[in-house]
């Protein structure tokens, strides 16, 4: 099977950039959309329409680009075990870790959105908006200049 993966490891490492990409889309998005919900009265049309493309959005778009990164990710370490031994790839991944929390974070706060029981203000999402992007730009740069 590592034979094949390895073969193919240009197409996996597409399909991952791919999938990253879409992910982080939807990232950069949904924190967007709760700014914007977080401004509107509960009950409100409004507020009913951000519920929509929330979940949408998350169900749709978000989940599935993450498991197919992480699919895709995960083929090309089996494809390329040594991957494993490069400090920079620890610390990618240690930051990919981070990125899923923060994936998790926000379905929390959707689900919270859903049940009109957010609690945080809009100043709260535009902060947490940032955190997406800075994290994409360190993860770039460990991937593409690999610098220990």
């Amino acid at each position: 099977m590592s034979e094949f993966l390895a073969a193919h490891y240009l197409w996996l490492k597409a399909l991952h950039v791919i999938s990253v990409i879409f992910w982080m889309a939807g990232m950069a998005y949904l924190p967007r959309l709760f700014v914007y919900h977080a401004e509107a009265d509960i009950g409100s049309d409004k507020s009913e329409t951000f519920k929509i493309m929330e979940r949408r959005l998350l169900r749709g778009i978000v989940n599935p680009a993450m498991i197919a990164a992480f699919l895709f990710g995960g083929l090309m370490i089996w494809a390329n075990p040594d991957l494993m031994h490069q400090g920079w790839f620890h610390v990618k991944l240690t930051l990919v870790i981070v990125m899923t929390a923060v994936h998790g974070f926000l379905a929390r706060w959707r689900k919270a959105f859903e049940r009109d029981q957010n609690v945080h203000t809009s100043r709260f999402y535009r902060i947490i908006n940032e955190a997406p992007p800075v994290l994409v730009v360190f993860i770039v740069i460990l991937v593409i200049v690999k610098p220990f």
